[in-house]
């Protein structure tokens, strides 16, 4: 039985159109492509670093210019579809991020690789806010659900393929050469996409019924418990920071390991494989266990996954790393799926907006910060920096308790 509206009809849904196959297709590939455009940042990270003699600092500071932008910009590309057309404006996006990498492929110093980076960053800026719009458009109510499922996993496929791919193209050629290769094959798929979304209506999928707006930082969220949304955003912003910091600087530990480029690209495709897996089983956990039960266990596991990797070998440390990226992943699904929980139905967008603005915005920042640290004191000392900050969490899913049971959420006893 699918409900659409308040009328439940007892029939099969249609077959989805294939215009509207086509448009979950193409969007499921760009979402692929421009996931897989930030993620193999982790590749290249350490080639930079060597290559233009950075410090951690700056290493964090590369990242945390193509993180940022891409976060900051999204609202607004969302208007500028709203004023023109999404097929021009995420084609557009599409080739801006091709270009970033055709830059960094060109680059002959620190400047003009921020400069790439820029680039890249406001045009993967698009995707997020574009893509699920032109999917949610194209199918209707269950149908919509399990599309932007789909849609969402082809996310998780461009990190996990993307990575090792980089990795082994860096082993066999120039680094420069792999990522002009790469902004190549992303401007491909930008001058393909007018032609997939072709007669789809893609072009003015109405953005304001099919995705969450987006608010400004330090708007205040009325409703059901201020408290108790306050503190679930701030185990957001540090899960957010714990994920992102240590995905940046695990090249480096695995380096000092004597790990070669191919296995960081094998061990950050392990770690996405994991993080796919936690979504899915953390989920289950969440609405089987409760939320605090759920939270404890998997920022309790990340913490000592993290400490558990630092002392071991190689390919002992390699076989750990889905494990940790099933808690490292975990527990966003566990975050995202409480906030309705704690905020009245009218002030479930702005919500939605501030927690997608805070959590994004720590993991653009966190690294450079933590960077810092790095420089001071090691990458293995800022690895176990990482792995204590995220225990601030737990004291907070512990106070967070209470409100979600007067609240009648299932949390924890």
């Amino acid at each position: 039985m699918a409900t659409i509206g308040a009328e439940s009809v007892t029939t099969r849904p249609a077959p989805a159109s294939p215009a509207s196959r086509r448009a979950l297709a193409a969007s499921c590939g760009v979402h692929a492509l421009h996931d897989g455009y930030t993620d193999i940042l982790y590749v290249l990270l350490p080639l930079w670093q060597s290559e233009f003699h950075l410090g951690y600092a700056a290493v964090g500071a590369l990242r945390a210019v193509y993180v940022g932008l891409m976060a900051s910009l999204q609202v607004p590309s969302s208007f500028a579809a709203q004023r023109t057309n999404n097929i021009l404006v995420l084609t557009v996006g599409t080739a801006l991020a091709a270009a970033g990498y055709l830059i960094a492929g060109a680059s002959t110093g620190f400047v003009l690789l921020v400069l790439a980076l820029a680039i890249g960053g406001i045009g993967s800026s698009t995707q997020h806010p574009i893509g699920s719009s032109v999917v949610a458009h194209a199918y209707d109510g269950a149908q919509s659900r399990a599309a932007l499922g789909t849609y969402n996993f082809a996310g998780d496929l461009g990190k996990m393929a993307l990575p090792i791919t980089t990795a082994w193209m860096v082993s066999r050629l120039p680094w420069r050469t792999t990522v002009s290769l790469i902004g190549l094959a992303g401007l491909a798929v930008a001058i393909a996409i007018p032609f997939l979304l072709r007669g789809t209506g893609a072009g003015k999928a109405a953005w304001a019924e099919t995705t969450v707006p987006q608010s400004a930082p330090g708007e205040h969220t009325r409703g059901i418990s201020k408290r108790g949304f306050r503190m679930l955003f701030a185990i957001g912003i540090l899960d957010s920071a714990t994920r992102m910091g240590f995905l940046t600087y695990l090249p480096f530990l695995l380096r000092a390991k004597g790990a070669p480029i191919s296995t960081i690209g094998l061990a950050l495709s392990l770690v996405f494989a994991g993080g796919a897996v936690g979504k899915l089983v953390c989920g289950f956990l969440g609405a089987r266990l409760g939320v605090l039960t759920t939270v404890l266990l998997t920022e309790g596991l990340t913490s000592a996954g993290i400490l558990a990797l630092l002392p071991l070998h190689l390919h002992p440390g390699l076989a750990l790393l889905p494990l940790i990226g099933i808690a490292l992943n975990g527990t966003s699904s566990v975050l995202y799926g409480t906030v309705p929980e704690l905020v009245s139905a009218e002030r479930r967008h702005r919500a939605f907006g501030l927690f997608y603005t805070g959590t994004i915005g720590a993991g653009a920042l966190s690294p450079a910060i933590y960077g810092l640290f790095g420089d001071a004191m090691g990458v293995t000392a800022t690895m176990i920096l990482v792995a204590g900050v995220v225990l601030i969490t737990l004291p907070l899913a512990w106070l967070l308790n209470p409100t979600l049971r007067r609240l009648g959420v299932h949390a924890s006893p």
